[in-house]
């Protein structure tokens, strides 16, 4: 997934793609593209790991599918958060931000 820094941590990926969905609905291709520029290029996402993500998150119900034209007027299928994906999304941000603190701690932690 990411050929520089490193690979995200199992489920890091879903929470991303999550919170990328919550600014509006885009292509798998735009998904991965937004989360490579927003973590300026840390994270290289490949698309061979946004669709499997999208298919988790469409099975458990928190992101929706429809075929619309791309800005390029290509058929592309769309993901778009719902009202559980929302609410699952601030679930997980959380869940991250004591998860991270706690590591945080630790690192910093001098014996």
């Amino acid at each position: 997934m990411d050929e520089q820094g490193g690979e995200l941590l199992r489920g890091t990926l879903d929470l991303l793609v999550l919170r990328v969905l919550a600014e509006a609905p885009m292509h798998g291709w735009g998904i991965g593209e937004r989360l490579t520029a927003l973590s300026d290029e840390v994270f290289l996402v490949q698309q061979g790991s946004v669709y499997p993500a999208l298919q988790r998150l469409r099975r458990q119900g928190w992101v929706q599918a429809e075929w619309r034209r791309s800005e390029n007027n290509r058929r592309a299928r769309y993901y778009a958060l719902t009202p559980a994906g929302r609410r699952r999304l601030g679930i997980e941000v959380e869940a991250w931000r004591r998860a991270s603190g706690a590591v945080e701690r630790i690192l910093a932690w001098d014996p």
